[in-house]
């Protein structure tokens, strides 16, 4: 089975990395087995892992990284979604990023994090230049609608350097709601319904 690895990114902490990886990989997972990995020393994802194991419908597995100290062989898996720590400089940074498909940076549709940003978005150029086919965008996180703010803020943000994705995640409350209940919003029902669409255009979007 061959893995595509996708990482989130963003030295710019604050920005909604971690609630996008746990949303994103239990989206992929109900398309193929997915391994959901924690590369951040606070260890957020695995304690949002050991919460919802109760929760009706939770169907990944989670691992530290690296993922051979985790649950099984990269062969059982057809996507990795690993949560990095906000610091450049981290070796384990570094490794996932060395060895992602894909790099998503989630950015709030602010100027001052938009601007807190580049250091990471001028990471990722360099990134490139080395390794050609190494996918990396942005994404818009906390998106309030259609308001001048964020239309502001988009055209912001593919100024910077780094492709934008075209699809965004809103400012919901069912996403804070559901990381505290220990679910993903695909485990909230009606509630969730607006959250799984944008997630689930995420996933059509980055495996095109």
């Amino acid at each position: 089975m061959v893995t595509r690895h996708i990482a989130l990114f963003n030295a710019k902490g604050g920005c909604g990395k971690t609630t996008i990886a746990w949303n994103l990989a239990m989206g992929l997972s109900r398309r193929a087995p997915t391994l959901l990995l924690d590369a951040d020393p606070q260890g957020s994802l695995q304690h949002w892992a050991d919460w919802a194991t109760e929760a009706e419908g939770f169907e990944i597995a989670v691992g530290e990284w690296p993922a051979g100290s985790g649950p099984d062989a990269q062969e059982d898996y057809a996507y990795w979604v690993t949560d990095c720590a906000p610091v450049l400089e981290d070796p384990r940074t570094r490794s996932v990023l060395a060895s992602a498909d894909l790099v998503l940076l989630p950015v709030l549709p602010s100027a001052l994090d938009l601007w807190a940003s580049q250091r990471s978005v001028e990471a990722m150029e360099l990134l490139r230049e080395a390794r050609p086919g190494l996918e990396a965008y942005l994404l818009l996180n906390q998106i309030e609608g259609q308001s001048a703010l964020s239309r502001a803020s988009q055209k912001a943000a593919a100024a910077i350097g780094l492709p934008l994705l075209p699809v965004h995640i809103g400012r919901r409350a069912i996403y804070r709601s559901a990381a505290v209940e220990g679910r993903s919003v695909y485990q909230t029902g009606r509630r969730g319904i607006a959250a799984v669409d944008e997630i689930e255009r995420l996933i059509e979007e980055i495996l095109k």
